[in-house]
């Protein structure tokens, strides 16, 4: 199956302080924009930064692996090798993770490395890899 990318469109507070972490810190390709909005290339897939002058609304979190994750959140499967140097660079810009790089079901089907961090206007972020991407739906 070929995967076809998918589009997502999030609140941002602000332009500026978006297009500094999501091309600067993350290292995701500008597309077009205008004054409400800018389109990224986060991994292949477009992401829309629509600002609404206001953070993200947060739902709260749900218990998994010791850990409360937040809801909503977005992310992208990346290889292993991927996940340790963004891992590496979000620290090294200072980023604050909501829950800290690790990996989670150690040694359970559906081992996955796994860090969650919010941008600047409050949308949470799952970046996570699988050592085998056999794992990704594995039951």
């Amino acid at each position: 199956m070929s995967l076809r990318p998918f589009h997502l469109a999030f609140p941002v507070r602000d332009l500026a302080e978006a297009r500094a972490f999501w091309g600067g810190v993350m290292g995701c390709a500008e597309g077009r924009s205008s004054e409400q909005w800018i389109d990224f290339d986060f991994y292949g897939h477009q992401i829309v930064a629509h600002c609404t002058g206001q953070a993200a609304a947060d739902a709260g979190n749900n218990p998994v692996d010791g850990h409360g994750v937040p809801v909503p959140h977005f992310g992208i499967v990346l290889t292993l090798e991927d996940w340790h140097a963004l891992a590496d660079r979000l620290g090294a810009a200072g980023v604050k993770f909501e829950i800290e790089p690790y990996v989670r079901f150690k040694g359970e089907v559906g081992e996955q490395a796994t860090m969650f961090f919010r941008d600047p206007s409050g949308n949470a972020v799952e970046m996570k890899a699988f050592a085998s991407l056999d794992q990704l739906f594995a039951r």
